[in-house]
């Protein structure tokens, strides 16, 4: 994912914005969104909504209000409202659909939680964030460093400094509750700077770090999904997945989201079929469902004692036998409602290595010398005379 101007350059960089991925416009950004009401003109006496939504780093959202009435843009480098001090940002939604996203979210225009904007970044406020910036990856390698010699069970994950530099916010993940004091007071001795710390779960570090997922694609977290569902293992088996630990897992050591994505439409497919654990009684013997096919609408049943022959059944005869068992009818063997599955015509293949010479085409009985010298004495005119 990446700006139509980004290619690849020295580095793994990308060339054409300059920005390594974070330039705000385009899809490199993680949970960009594209702004449908762009090029629609508000109606006569209208005025635009004073609340613009800001992406910090690692897609890390907020709303808040332009008091100042800026002209604002999708892609504007912003200085926000902090607590001290002020944050910088980049502008990532503006106008009504702005609005939705905080009805979505369930966010009132009135709330405390909507700072205020302060103006659009100087060239000041943005080199002050870069060098900020750039300091992160050296410190949170020291701050691993530092929590592990005091022993403690976390793990930091990623460091966010506030834009003026003046705050450092340390995410980490932990099992059980930590006691930080400690390293709060090192924190602070060694990086010189206001400390915060902030526990996030395994999803939510998934989403911050990114990767690419089994499927091959960018993690959903990290692009696209702003909540995390909870994900149970009925999902799995709703789906006839097998259930594997390694492969339902995502890269955050939880089931994958994605297992939700289909999970309704299995579940509608599954309203016609009888439950698993349900028996077919017959006279000649208790039938038990062995195994079960959604897509093609079959159920195979076996009878108890005889576990290796299976009978093939329709949706549609296996509940015409359960409504006769509930109303005592009797019905004979699941012979006289089995499937006779048309077995499709596999192409008959042969094996012709070693049929061939390797030689086939090479030239036999005499040379190719001798067959030209043969071609020039039959073009030479004879002499009759």
């Amino acid at each position: 994912m990446g700006c139509n101007s980004c290619s690849t350059g020295k580095d793994g960089q990308p060339k054409g914005c300059k920005n390594n991925g974070t330039c705000g416009t385009d899809g490199c950004n993680k949970l960009s969104v594209f702004d449908w009401l762009s090029n629609m003109a508000l109606p006569q006496g209208m005025e635009p909504f004073d609340i613009v939504e800001v992406r910090f780093k690692n897609g890390r959202k907020h709303f808040f209000k332009n008091t100042e009435n800026l002209s604002l843009s999708i892609g504007d480098v912003v200085a926000t409202e902090a607590a001290p001090g002020h944050d910088v940002g980049v502008v990532s939604l503006v106008g009504e659909l702005v609005r939705v996203q905080m009805k979505k979210k369930k966010v009132r225009q009135d709330s405390p939680e909507v700072l205020k904007i302060y103006r659009k970044a100087t060239q000041r406020d943005i080199d002050i964030w870069q060098e900020a910036r750039e300091r992160e990856d050296k410190m949170k390698v020291r701050a691993r460093e530092i929590a592990i010699r005091l022993n403690l069970q976390m793990k930091i994950s990623d460091i966010e400094f506030q834009g003026d530099a003046s705050k450092a916010t340390f995410y980490y993940t932990a099992e059980e509750r930590v006691d930080f004091r400690q390293l709060i007071k090192e924190f602070a001795r060694e990086f010189n700077t206001r400390i915060e710390m902030r526990q996030i779960g395994f999803r939510q570090e998934a989403a911050r770090l990114g990767g690419i997922g089994s499927c091959g694609r960018e993690l959903c977290c990290s692009t696209w999904l702003t909540d995390f569902r909870s994900v149970n293992t009925s999902a799995a088996r709703y789906q006839q997945l097998s259930l594997n630990p390694q492969k339902l897992a995502g890269q955050c050591g939880k089931l994958k989201c994605c297992l939700n994505y289909e999970l309704d439409t299995y579940l509608d497919a599954l309203k016609d079929f009888p439950k698993s654990e349900t028996k077919l009684y017959t006279k000649k013997g208790t039938a038990v469902c062995q195994k079960t096919d959604i897509f093609k609408g079959l159920l195979w049943y076996a009878y108890e004692g005889d576990w290796s022959n299976w009978h093939t059944l329709t949706v549609e005869q296996a509940n015409k036998i359960i409504k006769a068992n509930s109303k005592k009818e009797p019905v004979g063997s699941l012979e006289e409602f089995a499937v006779q599955l048309e077995q499709e015509s596999k192409p008959d293949y042969h094996n012709v290595v070693g049929q061939d010479s390797l030689t086939r085409f090479d030239s036999k009985g005499t040379s190719g010398k001798k067959k030209r010298k043969n071609k020039r004495k039959k073009k030479r005119p004879q002499n009759n005379g």
